[in-house]
């Protein structure tokens, strides 16, 4: 049952309902109580659920997750320092909207940081950590579920980079991948942009098992720069036109003569705000 915000109910599906990402999270042995609504928040904005700009009410999700205001505090906080929801004074939490701009520079920085881990984690590979990290490839590659195949990319990644042996470059990586889970599931809902991602993938297992190290950089680097760029432009396509543009638009429509104004107006009906909700 779906209530709307006038009810002050959280918005999401109940959690009996089979399938949800966060059913598993909420009975994980030994998980506190914040990160089990954290985890289970970021998955539903992941999968698409919790939309930019839902509202994320202390007492309705305290409700919804059967907890009290405590851990759904901290796990708002936590969210907010990883950039999934914005607090606002008098306004509460709302989750985030998705930035062009954000999607472009997290994958710039991943590109330089994941460059290193990998020139350092290359030389160190072994058998094992190989076979490892070819298995997360495949698994990756197979996956349909955009919220699951989020996970087992930043798997896969993150076993390449593992046996670099930095501790904090791979703490930063991983609060960048955290950052750009959702701006990921806009790719993957392109399967040509997957097919090719995989494709990639593929590239960079042969080249470090060959242990060519300046090759896989340089790989490493275009696929993140490469995917940024594309996430830049497709949200920067769905993105709104600013309010004051829309009004200039608006008052040349009306001050153009008609005979003109008929066909311009046949011609800008393609359906664009259409588009626009796809994100």
């Amino acid at each position: 049952m779906m209530i709307d915000d006038a009810t002050n109910r959280f918005p999401l599906e109940p959690a009996s309902e089979p399938g949800l990402p966060f059913a598993a999270v909420a009975v994980a042995p030994r998980t506190s109580a914040s990160r089990m609504v954290a985890d289970a928040l970021r998955a539903a904005i992941v999968d698409g659920r919790l939309p930019p700009g839902a509202p994320l009410r202390q007492d309705a999700v305290a409700r919804h997750f059967s907890v009290s205001a405590i851990p759904v505090r901290e796990a708002l906080r936590q969210l907010e320092s990883e950039g999934w929801t914005k607090v606002e004074m008098h306004k509460g939490a709302t989750v985030a909207p998705l930035s062009a701009d954000e999607a472009r520079e997290i994958y710039e920085i991943r590109a330089a940081l994941e460059g290193l881990a990998l020139t350092l984690a290359i030389p160190n590979h072994t058998d094992e950590s190989l076979r490892e990290a070819q298995a997360l490839y495949e698994e990756a590659e197979l996956e349909r579920d955009p919220a699951l195949y989020v996970a087992r990319n930043e798997a896969f990644h993150m076993s390449l980079y593992a046996p670099a042996g930095r501790p904090q470059l791979l703490e930063m990586i991983g609060v960048l991948h955290r950052r750009g889970e959702r701006y990921l599931r806009v790719k993957f809902g392109l399967p040509e942009h997957k097919r090719v991602s995989d494709q990639e993938h593929g590239q960079l297992m042969r080249m470090v098992r060959r242990k060519e190290i300046d090759a896989a950089q340089k790989l490493i680097a275009e696929h993140l720069l490469g995917t940024g760029e594309l996430l830049h432009r497709l949200l920067s396509e769905q993105a709104p036109a600013p309010a004051g543009a829309a009004r200039k638009r608006g008052k040349a429509t009306a001050s153009a003569p008609k005979s003109a104004s008929a066909p311009r107006a046949s011609m800008l009906t393609p359906k664009t705000r259409t588009r626009r909700t796809n994100g």
